[in-house]
């Protein structure tokens, strides 16, 4: 890190202080849209972007206390993140899946 500017040096720490702030506010507003919904996909979306924003304020940790291993944890962190949102995604399709299917059905029985 360039140490030959106090006031860059401040403006710098300052930064990595404030931004997880503000991003914990936003991962909490994307809780509330994934709790509140109002569809699936919405949801789905909610819970990758809180998955993100919790990633790099993980990473934004780890430059700030300058600790190697939380990188490593925010690498697992990204994998499990994917996992997830990959599962929620296909647990949504089948639901899907099987409304149309019903909806086919009842259409066709109607006729």
């Amino acid at each position: 890190m360039y140490t030959g500017n106090a006031a860059l040096e401040a403006a710098y720490q300052g930064v990595l202080t404030v931004l997880p702030i503000l991003l914990a506010l936003m991962v909490f507003l994307c809780l509330i849209r994934a709790v509140k919904g109002p569809k699936i996909a919405d949801r789905i979306v909610a819970v990758n972007m809180m998955g993100t924003m919790t990633m790099v304020i993980i990473a934004m940790l780890a430059v700030k206390m300058d600790e190697g291993y939380l990188v490593d944890i925010c690498i697992i962190y990204a994998m499990i993140s994917f996992l997830a949102v990959t599962l929620l995604t296909k647990v949504y399709m089948g639901v899907y899946a099987e409304r149309k299917k019903k909806e086919e059905e009842e259409r066709h029985d109607r006729t």
